[in-house]
């Protein structure tokens, strides 16, 4: 079988690549993507060229091809139907993290299976899902805790989400784009312009100096913020004077590479992806996947996709 795939050739320049599938091994499934979903901070910088040289071997999306900066095969928000393979996954709706592609065949255990609650369109936010809910653990999120999140792009939102879903929290988000607290009421979230200092957790997703000043004034005493932007290259200032280190407060990084340290010993990657499958069972969510774009186009259509100032990134559609 002839498989087409996005790559990242050169800064900013991407293209379809055709690639001939061997004969399906012992062991491995063949899947027919129905969706995948652009991660717009990441796959910005991939397209860039901006992935650190000291981060290339850390930032290798788990079923990349190619290497950094160009050309490369990269993504992580697959979702299909296994068409061959082992008998216990055939017809099988799946999720994987696999780059961009409309026919790919993987390892048997690279595959997890959505549940019937999940539609194909918001098992695509299963990775991102999975930031959010590591975010929260390492933040040690509470009943009754007082959150903040800065960015309402799509992390930012299912971060908020989760947060809500704990019992007694009070939960804001913030964005500089007025425009996304449209999004944020249609989750149930409250929408706020300038947030008081008054939140004991900020998660911060904006990947700007600006965003995370705006998180540090916004935590109260003892306040920790929960740093979820990667910058790439880019450095970012950050006022630590005035009352930061009178008012006592924490930064601490978060990343999904790792499962977050309290949970490690009990939970493995994969449970922790199961755990981000099942998060995403509400229909309200299905707002944050409603625009598409067909891979055929996905070309033509990223520079826009990857640049746009506002708004969501869509679902790239394979049928």
């Amino acid at each position: 079988m002839v498989a087409r795939a996005l790559w990242y050739v050169q800064p900013g320049v991407a293209e379809l690549r055709t690639e001939r599938l061997s004969p399906l091994p012992p062991g491995q499934a063949r899947v027919a993507t129905r969706f995948s979903a652009i991660s717009r901070g990441t796959e910005r910088l991939v397209s860039l060229g901006e992935v650190p040289k000291s981060e290339w071997s850390r930032m290798r999306a788990p079923l990349q091809a190619g290497e950094f900066p160009f050309p490369v095969k990269y993504g992580y928000s697959a979702v299909g139907i296994v068409t061959s393979g082992p008998e216990a996954l055939m017809n099988k709706r799946v999720f994987s993290l696999h780059p961009h592609q409309d026919h790919f065949q993987v390892a048997e255990a690279s595959l997890t299976p959505i549940p019937d609650a999940v539609s194909d369109k918001r098992a695509t936010l299963a990775a991102i899902m999975e930031t959010a809910l590591n975010a929260h653990w390492d933040a040690g999120t509470g009943p009754g805790d007082s959150v903040l999140v800065v960015g309402a792009g799509v992390l930012g939102l299912l971060t908020a989400y989760l947060a809500k879903r704990i019992a007694g929290t009070r939960v804001a988000i913030t964005d500089i784009d007025a425009s996304r607290s449209a999004i944020a009421e249609k989750l149930g979230l409250k929408f706020v312009n300038d947030p008081p200092p008054e939140n004991r957790l900020i998660f911060h997703t904006t990947a700007t100096g600006a965003g995370l000043d705006a998180a540090i004034n916004a935590a109260a005493f003892e306040g920790r913020i929960v740093e979820l932007s990667w910058y790439g290259e880019r450095p970012a200032t950050v006022c630590l004077g005035g009352a930061f280190h009178s008012r006592r407060l924490q930064i601490i990084s978060s990343q999904v590479g790792h499962v977050a340290p309290d949970r490690r010993s009990s939970t493995t990657n994969r449970e922790r992806l199961e755990i981000a499958l099942s998060m995403l069972d509400d229909p309200a969510l299905d707002v944050l996947v409603s625009d598409e774009v067909a891979f055929d186009s996905i070309v033509d259509s990223l520079p826009s996709i990857l640049n746009a100032p506002g708004g969501l990134a869509p679902i790239i559609r394979y049928t």
